[in-house]
């Protein structure tokens, strides 16, 4: 079984910098990571020891199955985190790096760029997803599956290395269509009834047809990959869900696991990678 502690222990920090901003050393440039989410915007700040400082979140409807739908939206959004970490900081953040569904074309990568760059900030790094995340939770062998609000995006992992990404539409807002069709309610209210843990048990049976298409997805990228694999890592908000692992245990037969709060490590990872290779810039690199 893979052990979570260091992983559960970062994530925790990531929590508490929602409300709390440690002294950190402000002569250094700080690493950023922004996740264009379909369900929400999270901006993760840290310090020059990639320590969690600061984290701000939106919930926004300005991505659409990984893409972006409403670029002033989505600029809007991150200009808005931006300033509300400045201020908290007392510093200004000049670098970021984002990360986008395996897959994604050029010109859509460069939409998710341009949306932060016209925030004010410079993006030094744009990697996909599940290889953010593995930054957070250094997997050597095994399949990191990021089930996100719009797709579901994987990496298979052999001796460290990415060997095959995929990406496929179906995730959290699939979770809350259904929802709203069986209670009759606006997908806001089903969001809300998503993500209130003393429901989840009550939905779990509604959704559960949405899972099940989740692991079809992952089984079929295995196949098609025909590299065999003995670990599957769920990360990304939709994650959260209780049992949801189980579920793609259960239709796999493979182990699969999940670490506390899967929401922050796509972004937490994302923040890992704003580096830049070889630059003299104080505190990059």
């Amino acid at each position: 079984m893979f052990d979570y502690t260091l992983v559960n222990d970062l994530v925790r920090a990531v929590e508490k910098s929602l409300y709390e901003t440690p002294e950190f050393d402000r002569s250094k440039d700080i690493l950023l990571g922004v996740d264009l989410g379909t369900a929400y915007i999270v901006l993760v700040a840290l310090d020059y020891n990639k320590r969690p400082i600061a984290t701000e979140m939106e919930y926004a409807n300005v991505v659409r199955d990984g893409l972006v739908v409403d670029f002033i939206g989505a600029a809007n959004i991150v200009k808005r985190l931006k300033e509300k970490l400045e201020l908290r900081l007392k510093a200004e953040i000049k670098y970021a790096a984002i990360a986008v569904p395996p897959g994604t074309s050029d010109r859509d990568c460069d939409t998710h760029r341009y949306v932060v760059e016209r925030a004010g900030l410079e993006v030094v790094n744009i990697l996909d997803e599940p290889t953010a995340a593995n930054a957070v939770l250094n997997i050597k062998d095994g399949v990191i599956v990021d089930i996100g609000g719009g797709t579901t995006g994987l990496s298979i992992i052999k001796e460290s290395r990415v060997i095959y990404t995929a990406d496929e539409p179906t995730g959290g807002t699939h979770l809350s269509l259904v929802i709203a069709g069986n209670y009759k309610v606006d997908f806001e209210r089903a969001e809300e009834i998503k993500k209130n843990k003393e429901m989840q048990k009550e939905i779990f049976p509604i959704v559960m047809p949405v899972i099940k298409k989740i692991a079809s997805i992952i089984k079929k990228h295995l196949l098609d990959s025909q590299v065999d694999v003995n670990s599957i890592f769920l990360v990304g908000g939709t994650s959260c869900l209780d049992g949801i692992e189980q579920v793609i245990e259960r239709e796999l037969g493979i182990p699969t696991t999940k670490p506390y709060n899967p929401l922050f490590i796509t972004p937490l990872g994302i923040a890992l990678n704003c580096l830049i290779e070889g630059s003299e810039r104080n505190g990059i690199g």
